[in-house]
């Protein structure tokens, strides 16, 4: 009898210690499980995250390729035609277009833009041989978009917007230069048009190039 019981009580703590086994290998099995899910949802997390968002990486990439090179420099390699001019500057003053600030018509273009000195600047160019909307590259000046006319600009000559006569004189003069041609208007420019130059990707990439230059 006592033999049994024996044989009994091993039974039983032989099956009590399989159930523990078993449990406990499922219990490590959940947490597998449920570090593998982690890990899942973590990865897709980022990926529906890169997917939201541009990856923007090349922009910056690229932006250090810029200011390890002058702009002139990307104009050659990306081989824009080249022409001679002869540039002068100009003010939106009385002693450049005769018109003073009360004049409705004081900083206003030929094509509507607004004079502007920036990344993009407003130029004057006669239209039979750089149309209205020409976007070139001026070494030493910057971006110019033909968006003004002149009566003394003819040929291959450029007039350069400055916001001052000390600006024309200390940064310009007159010169003769070789511009960088990036594409040929079609005689009309807008406000809307001339903006996005100054606020798009590429603005960003080449503005603190030219603020160095």
């Amino acid at each position: 009898m006592y033999c049994k019981n024996y044989i009994g009580l091993i039974c039983s703590l032989m099956i009590g210690v399989a159930l523990f086994v078993l449990l406990s290998a499922l219990d490590v099995d959940k947490t597998v499980l449920a570090k593998d899910h982690q890990k899942r949802d973590i990865q897709l997390a980022e990926k529906n995250w890169n997917e939201a968002i541009p990856d923007t990486r090349y922009l910056s990439n690229e932006k250090k390729i810029v200011q390890t090179q002058s702009i002139e420099s990307i104009m050659q390699k990306e081989g824009h035609e080249t022409v001679e001019v002869t540039a002068t500057g100009y003010t939106a003053g009385h002693e450049s277009t005769g018109k003073t600030k009360e004049d409705p018509a004081y900083g206003i273009t030929f094509s509507g833009v607004p004079v502007t000195r920036d990344l993009y600047s407003t130029i004057a160019a006669d239209p039979d041989v750089f149309p209205i909307g020409t976007v070139m590259y001026i070494p030493d000046y910057g971006f110019g978009v033909v968006a003004d006319t002149g009566s003394a600009i003819k040929g291959h000559k450029i007039d350069l917007y400055y916001e001052t006569v000390d600006d024309v004189y200390d940064n310009w003069g007159k010169q003769d230069t070789k511009v960088y041609i990036i594409e040929e208007g079609n005689g009309q420019l807008s406000k809307t048009a001339f903006n996005q130059l100054n606020e798009g990707d590429s603005a960003n990439v080449f503005r603190s190039v030219w603020e160095a230059e």
